[in-house]
């Protein structure tokens, strides 16, 4: 039993029961977390960006900073690991409003919308989120289970489940 944390830009996947995956101190970035409960695949992408095109060079060497390249390099990631991309669970936290509190440049917002892009081109569908607001999170996804909690500072830890496909939204 592990716990493998998933650091800013980076992407994590496991296909092993005991294994917890982690990502710390989201603000305007989202995590992008996936499992496929048949396989026992699961898969946690913290990005940092909307898009690959703001810097081609970076997005060659580090594909899991923007949503587009990161999203693709995921799904390759749980696939290569059992997880079929039809069966996955897709769940969406972040995209805060931390540095930003005048909206100026928006990038929690653009990452969030960003994200939802290329689920939508790649034909999955977002069955959960916790987006928006000005807090930053911390998530964690049970390799096991599928369960995820993500809390904010001091708070408990707030389980984000799957409604049958209908989209849970909260700007805590």
């Amino acid at each position: 039993m592990g716990v493998i944390t998933v650091g800013i830009a980076d992407c994590q996947s496991s296909n092993q029961q005991g294994d917890t995956l982690v990502t710390h101190a989201l603000g305007s970035c989202v995590a992008v977390a996936v499992h496929d409960k048949t396989a026992g695949v699961a898969g946690l992408l913290h990005i940092m960006l909307p898009e690959s095109t703001l810097n081609r060079e970076k997005a060659r060497t580090q594909p899991f900073m923007f949503a587009d390249t990161g999203i693709s390099q995921l799904f390759d990631m749980v696939q290569a690991k059992g997880a079929d991309k039809k069966r996955l669970t897709v769940r969406l936290i972040g995209g805060a409003q931390v540095m930003d509190p005048n909206g100026v440049f928006n990038i929690g917002k653009r990452n969030h919308l960003a994200c939802r892009k290329a689920l939508w081109a790649a034909g999955v569908m977002v069955q959960a989120e916790e987006v928006g607001g000005n807090i930053s999170r911390t998530v964690r996804l049970d390799v096991r289970t599928g369960d995820l909690f993500w809390n904010s500072g001091a708070g408990p830890p707030r389980e984000l489940p799957v409604k049958g496909g209908v989209v849970c939204r909260s700007a805590s």
